[in-house]
């Protein structure tokens, strides 16, 4: 316990005080997120050393969605020297980083959880979830109906006489940025409802702004996703879905005032 010098001490300038109750604290605090941290980081090497000898697989399945539409005897090409080595390698690391997520998010909960009240880590823990959950989805979904429809669209419209051969790292960059906007965008209601938890917004004023809501979706759909109708649409959609999704999680979770 920390006690106050002693008077006579104090006047004659010989006293010290002791070191403040807090920094002994603050080093706990350092040495658990260096920890947190360093558990993390290997997590993630662990995972990326796993998924390196399937680089090429993971590429060949990646690419699955375009070679299938692609014309008989189209086939994608390596501008670059050292694409045939370096863009397997990134998908890797992505692949990785999305499948070691929940372990990443866990080492943050473990490390913020502490400091939370009772209550708080009831409603965090499923947030937690349904956050890499809608991710998870929006990847799928990106995957499985937005990029066949988006590239047999763009496949259909190629000019005659064109031959359609992309680069294996420019397709690559573009299928990662559909992942991640779909990733990002499917996790609207978990947005929303931590907007209501902290009290900056209520379900009633969600359903209010529901009209700015969906122009501001379909502005958020034109400027990440390519520059066609299909792919906007296929993201716009579903994120109006889900933003009504958000208010009734809302409405759900959060106490409402009497």
């Amino acid at each position: 316990m920390h006690r106050d010098p002693d008077p006579a001490s104090a006047t004659d300038g010989v006293g010290v005080d002791p070191a403040p109750a807090d920094e002994p604290r603050l080093l706990d605090h350092l040495i658990e997120l260096r920890s947190r941290l360093m558990r993390a980081v290997l997590g993630l090497l662990a995972v990326v050393l796993v998924t390196l000898p399937f680089a090429n697989r993971l590429y060949g399945w990646l690419a699955a969605p375009l070679l299938a539409k692609l014309p008989e005897g189209a086939h994608m090409i390596a501008v670059e020297v050292a694409s045939p080595f370096f863009a397997p390698l990134k998908l890797a690391f992505f692949v990785a980083l999305v499948l070691s997520m929940p372990w990443l998010l866990y080492q943050a909960w473990a490390f913020v959880a502490p400091g939370l009240y009772q209550r708080e880590k009831r409603l965090a823990l499923p947030l937690l979830a349904s956050a890499v959950g809608l991710f998870y989805l929006g990847c799928a979904f990106a995957y499985f109906l937005v990029l066949p429809t988006v590239f047999g669209f763009l496949t259909g419209i190629t000019p005659e006489g064109v031959s359609m051969m992309t680069d294996i790292n420019a397709y690559l960059d573009f299928v990662l940025v559909i992942f991640l906007a779909f990733g990002l965008s499917f996790e609207l209601p978990v947005a929303l409802v931590i907007l209501a938890l902290l009290g900056w917004v209520t379900p009633a004023q969600m359903r209010e702004a529901r009209g700015y809501a969906i122009v501001g979706v379909f502005i958020v759909a034109a400027v990440v996703t390519p520059p066609d109708v299909i792919s906007q649409l296929m993201l716009a959609v579903p994120m109006m879905a889900l933003y009504e999704l958000g208010i009734l999680a809302s409405r759900w979770l959060v106490p409402q005032p009497r």
